[in-house]
């Protein structure tokens, strides 16, 4: 549904973005992930035809977003981070205003705005005008405008901004609703939020492309991905004498838990070696208690970080 090749986009000796490439199948939502300045709202702006880039292609529904930029526009719904609202309108006048201009049939536009408005669950403000709606509320028209002319591709960008916890649930639940039906980019700093919404995730930074993968493929791949966190009774040296020699396990961390005689270990194998039954005939063979001991991998935070930070202090541990 979406086909990005080769995307660059220079501001005079600048690259905000990169020769970047990837794709979205129809009915997928993707998670466009990355720091303030990474260039994710520029390739955004690039894909729904409001900047031109500098160079590579890009395709929306077999459309190319550059000389066929308006059969492009009539197919995707778009919700920059600041909503492009006309506060002086009322939301229904709003949301009719923008079918129009999205040359929705008249005879389907009350119909589509209702669906809009339903969706979002803003109907009992759609006779308010929109300047005096709350900042949360404002969001949510912005999402009405972006799919009231029922679009195959919606660009997100940070939809879930001014949101309070409740609505940002409900906005996730809209939007996994809308999986199948529409394709969705998602841009997002929330990355909870991602992890939980999309299926599959692009990590951006300095305009390049990081990683793509779901967050499950990426929180098992990326380096440290197998770990094993256990509680012990003993101290760290009888826990490193009875794991010190474990071929391909590396201890990472060690923590006393107060005063009960018991240390927080977590360990790190290479993917995909699974060296849990070995480390518990280690421990108990010792004479150690063995409290707990479960998998972990990295969070789709601690991947992003190590993804997208150069600074080894600001890296999570290894």
């Amino acid at each position: 549904m979406i086909e990005v090749r080769e995307l660059t986009k220079s501001f005079g000796a600048v690259k905000a973005v990169d020769h970047v490439s990837f794709t979205v199948n129809k009915g997928e939502i993707l998670g466009f992930l990355g720091p303030n300045g990474a260039g994710k709202t520029t390739t955004m702006r690039i894909l729904t035809g409001f900047m031109p880039a500098t160079s590579g292609t890009a395709r929306i529904a077999g459309f190319d977003v550059f000389e066929q930029s308006l059969d492009v526009r009539r197919r995707i719904g778009y919700l920059p981070e600041n909503p492009p609202l006309y506060t002086d309108m009322t939301v229904v006048e709003y949301l009719d205003f923008v079918a129009r201009i999205k040359d929705v049939p008249p005879e389907k536009r009350a119909a589509r705005v209702d669906d809009a408005l339903q969706k979002t669950n803003i109907t009992d403000k759609r006779n308010e005008i929109i300047k005096r709606l709350s900042r949360g509320y404002k969001q949510r028209v912005g999402l009405a405008q972006a799919m009231v002319h029922d679009p195959e591709v919606i660009i997100l960008d940070e939809p879930t901004v001014g949101l309070d916890p409740k609505q940002i649930i409900e906005v996730r639940h809209l939007i996994k609703s809308l999986a199948g039906t529409h394709t969705i980019v998602l841009s997002s700093h929330i990355l909870p939020e991602v992890s939980m919404t999309c299926d599959r995730v692009v990590i951006i930074n300095k305009g390049r492309i990081a990683a793509v993968d779901t967050p499950q493929n990426l929180m098992a791949q990326t380096r440290g991905g197998e770990r094993v966190r256990l509680e012990i009774a003993g101290s760290e040296a009888q826990v490193r004498e009875a794991l010190g020699d474990i071929a391909g396990l590396h201890m990472s961390s060690t923590e006393a838990i107060g005063s009960s005689g018991r240390v927080a270990v977590t360990v790190e194998t290479a993917p995909g070696k699974d060296l849990r039954g070995e480390i518990a005939a280690r421990i108990v063979g010792r004479g150690l208690g063995l409290y707990e001991l479960r998998g972990a991998s990295l969070s789709l935070e601690e991947i992003f970080l190590e993804l997208t930070t150069e600074d080894p202090a600001h890296k999570p541990a290894a």
